[in-house]
């Protein structure tokens, strides 16, 4: 009995004093809990290059040139002017002014920007979405706030084709008016003009001549471009489809607005600014121009030529890049008492262009 309870003691001894030393001994240290996550890069800002804002200067600056032309000629060298004024651009830098400035006007939609910017807060999906843009620019057009970016396009653009159709019917108006006998212009109105040629050669010069951006337009538009405010802007809303002036207009837009319209954007930018329907347009305009001006003989006629193959040119052309349904040839009604033989030859002129 005395060895089973000394063995007993000993066990009970041994286990009070693995205890102790069990109560003694260190903890095992807590787990360090991982870092948190980095929180997702901020979104790109917002970006254009300067090429676009210089680009739609072009066009803002000559739009403001040639809606200065006014009807009521004093003189044959007025209308001379007036002329000079109006041939002095060249298609294809117009019509890339046109879309750029369509661009910035873009810009100015608090609903297109937030829709695009919507995408810019995920790096992969800002990637894939500049990525279809580029690759495919109507893409633009389906991205949330491209209704009303594109209204507010041809709403602010609309005003100055509705400015240029007015000059228009004023001066065609007037070519009527001046051949009346009780006008006292029509003395040198129906006077044959002495350098037919010299003036035409002229038109073609100032036509082919590139055209340089204005330093005060460019810098407003690209402030403009880059807080979405100081254009007097005209809200609208417009669903598709969209012409394709119009869809190159959005993809300039919502590349800015996804920070990759920038410096080192300017390669896509550039080629975004190209569209074939609208320089056809002006380019079809000015060989009408020339047409007309070779036809040409009094002063009178002249003005037609004015009228109708720059004021109301512009106009239409300008209306025909943006709307949807713009499909109208250019100026090709006659005028059966106002210069025939220049409405003759800028109907030769359509006729025989190639298609």
């Amino acid at each position: 009995m005395s060895h089973t309870f000394l063995r007993r003691g000993v066990s009970v001894a041994v286990v009070a004093a693995l205890a102790v030393l069990s109560a003694c001994a260190t903890p095992e240290p807590e787990p360090t809990p991982p870092p948190p996550a980095a929180p997702p890069p901020p979104p790109p800002a917002l970006s254009l290059n300067r090429d676009v804002a210089e680009a739609a200067s072009i066009y803002v600056a000559f739009m403001r040139e040639a809606g200065t032309i006014q009807s009521g000629f004093t003189t044959a060298e007025s209308i001379q002017d007036a002329i000079r004024r109006g041939a002095a651009y060249e298609p294809a830098q117009l019509s890339r002014g046109l879309i750029a400035y369509g661009a910035i006007l873009a810009l100015q939609s608090p609903e297109f920007v937030t829709g695009v910017r919507s995408f810019a807060t995920d790096p992969e999906q800002r990637a894939t979405v500049v990525a279809r843009i580029i690759a495919d620019p109507a893409y633009a057009a389906t991205l949330p706030g491209a209704d009303a970016a594109a209204g507010l396009i041809v709403s602010t653009i609309g005003v100055d084709s509705a400015a240029m159709t007015a000059i228009a019917e004023a001066v065609e108006g007037d070519a009527y008016t001046i051949q009346e006998r009780r006008d006292p212009r029509r003395r040198w109105a129906v006077t044959p003009i002495a350098n037919r040629a010299d003036r035409l050669e002229g038109a073609k010069t100032l036509s082919a001549a590139r055209m340089l951006p204005s330093a005060e337009d460019s810098a407003r538009l690209f402030a403009a471009a880059h807080d979405g405010r100081g254009l007097n802007t005209t809200a609208a809303s417009l669903p598709p489809p969209f012409t394709p002036a119009m869809v190159n207009s959005l993809a300039i837009a919502a590349l800015a607005a996804l920070g990759a319209a920038g410096e080192d954007g300017r390669a896509n930018t550039e080629a975004l600014t190209v569209e074939s329907n609208s320089e056809f347009c002006l380019n079809m305009s000015k060989l009408m121009l020339f047409q007309c001006l070779a036809a040409s003989r009094p002063s009178y006629e002249d003005m037609f030529c004015l009228g109708r193959h720059v004021a109301r040119d512009l106009g239409q052309c300008t209306a025909q890049a943006l709307a949807p349904t713009g499909r109208t040839p250019v100026s090709m009604a006659a005028a059966p008492t106002v210069a025939a033989d220049a409405a003759t030859a800028s109907q030769n002129a359509v006729q025989s262009a190639p298609n």
